[in-house]
């Protein structure tokens, strides 16, 4: 998949895919974009301090190294699956500058998160384990319970075949109870299709440039 690097207008940076003519991340902000998303709308959500997370769309590893920041700085355990079918080369994620927004000792950490082992459960730092599991969500069987999904994939204009009330429903099946899941997306066919798999849907503010986005729980029974 060829991508193009380009800065986001909080300075950070973000790839740009032309053959789908899609950005990994919002022009407005790509750190600030993953904060509000999956950190501040999901992370912080979560009140035991032990937490298994699934993301789908490991990307530029952007969402792992916010987490990772943030249960460091809040004594989190944190055990963190992500799935991804396309990795990018180490050669482009050296470019990204996503590190210089942290302290030094996060260089080697996205690093690691990066040039580690995949399918295998990695020891990044302490109290932060990274799975990265190279395959299709589509084929993707999940064979744990989780506490939190970060749903980033590509939109559902580009790619609708991963947003379908079929993938929602497995993502439902493999979350425990009062789980969470976010995503940037508020489209109404992704609401109807969380909402038909058994998610209870929030609609709460986005980030900067989209108005809306979807927090979805799975309820007691």
């Amino acid at each position: 998949m060829h991508t193009e690097l380009i800065f986001t207008e909080d300075g950070s940076h973000t790839l740009f895919v032309p053959e789908l003519n899609e950005h990994f991340h919002s022009i407005h902000g790509a750190i600030q974009e993953s904060l509000h998303v999956f950190i501040e709308a999901g992370l912080k959500s979560i009140s035991n301090s032990k937490i298994k997370i699934l993301e789908i769309g490991f990307g530029t590893g952007l969402n792992a190294l916010l987490t990772l920041h943030y249960g460091s700085n809040n004594n989190l355990n944190i055990e963190y699956h992500s799935v991804e079918f396309y990795p990018i080369s180490l050669n482009k994620i050296e470019q990204l500058n996503y590190t210089d927004f942290f302290p030094l000792r996060y260089i080697e950490l996205f690093r690691l998160m990066h040039i580690c082992a995949w399918n295998s459960l990695v020891e990044i730092e302490e109290n932060f384990s990274l799975k990265k599991i190279n395959a299709s969500f589509i084929d993707f069987t999940a064979n744990d319970k989780y506490d939190l999904i970060y749903f980033d994939a590509f939109g559902p204009d580009k790619q609708p075949e991963m947003w379908s009330e079929k993938l929602m429903q497995k993502l439902f099946d493999c979350l425990n109870e009062s789980g969470i899941l976010t995503t940037y997306s508020a489209k109404g066919q992704v609401k109807r299709n969380l909402k038909n798999a058994g998610f209870e849907i929030e609609l709460i503010p986005g980030p900067p440039g989209k108005r809306e986005m979807i927090r979805a729980i799975k309820p007691k029974n």
